[in-house]
């Protein structure tokens, strides 16, 4: 018997891929797509969707119940540069709707759930090198705050009653299909776009602040991956460290112009900066390489070539 799974904010910059690539690996109809509004064209055409509030438990049980739904992709969240204009609405949304999914879990109304973190875990005092698995985090930010407290609520939720949630600690994702949402990494996302269409780019992070990135590719076939692990795989139950890339702006801006050698890059740091200097430069990820064979695809000169391509096609 095939099962069934449901994506809550399925319209993200993650969600958004993550549905197509299920619904490829599934079919359509078992792949239940849901967010607090619609999304693009072709992914409302792309099998069943649903209007829903990841906050509201009622609404998030009567879906679960309907559809007989065994995993769930929490990916509805408020990101870190949003978060800090907004930061009790992050607190609710991001908490509320992780609260929900535990808890539904708990009450075996599903069996697996798929939760994701992120670097912003990390704090002004974390190693920046090689930052590891387990270490001083401290978050400064409202985003990195509700993730760290989720990342403790999962592990207790697994221990005390035995929920099968996973997740991981994504970096900067850079994507060609879908635009970013609000986070401190999203110039890596910006400046293919305009360096297509304008030549040039205004920067809001200083041209030496490395941080970890990762090609969009690599974090969803990471997300698969460790959700399609033995449960006895699965050793971090807080949420593993992941790594493919770490490279600063004027790095990236070198590779953009071995492409495009009139491109030109300017530097306008802004209240960004202090998030991205809080947090680390590189990642150590061994425990995912060695838990569930985790290994990245692409470096900095890959995702620039596939991004370019992609986007001017």
């Amino acid at each position: 018997m095939q099962k069934y799974i449901l994506i809550i904010g399925a319209c993200g910059q993650i969600g958004t891929e993550l549905t197509f690539t299920l619904r490829s690996k599934y079919d359509n109809d078992h792949v239940i797509a849901s967010d607090i509004r619609e999304g693009s064209e072709s992914l409302m055409a792309s099998g069943p969707f649903e209007i829903l509030d990841a906050t509201d438990y009622d609404a998030l049980e009567e879906v679960i119940a309907y559809y007989e739904i065994s995993e769930v992709y929490l990916m509805a969240a408020m990101l870190s540069a949003t978060a800090e204009k907004f930061p009790m609405r992050a607190w609710n949304l991001n908490m509320n709707s992780l609260f929900n999914v535990l808890n539904l879990g708990k009450e075996k109304k599903i069996d697996k759930i798929f939760w994701p973190s992120s670097i912003a875990v990390f704090g002004p005092n974390t190693p920046k090198t090689d930052t590891p698995q387990n270490t001083i985090m401290e978050p400064s930010t409202v985003y990195g705050i509700s993730k760290q407290s989720g990342e403790r609520w999962c592990e207790y939720y697994f221990n005390k009653f035995n929920v099968d949630v996973r997740s991981i600690r994504y970096p900067g994702l850079i994507s060609w299909k879908t635009m970013p949402g609000g986070g401190t990494t999203d110039y890596a996302v910006e400046i293919y776009h305009k360096a297509l269409a304008k030549g040039s780019y205004t920067c809001f992070l200083k041209e030496d602040t490395a941080l970890p990135m990762m090609f969009m590719d690599d974090a969803i076939r990471a997300t698969l991956q460790i959700m399609d692990s033995a449960p006895k795989a699965i050793k971090v139950r807080s949420s593993y460290n992941l790594s493919a890339m770490s490279f600063t702006p004027a790095q990236m801006a070198k590779s953009i112009q071995e492409q495009l050698p009139d491109f030109k890059m300017e530097y306008e740091p802004d209240f960004r900066q202090a998030i991205a200097d809080s947090w680390p430069s590189s990642i150590d990820d061994t425990n995912a390489q060695q838990d569930w064979n985790w290994n990245a695809e692409f470096d900095l000169e890959k995702t620039t070539e596939e991004m370019l391509s992609n986007l001017s096609s």
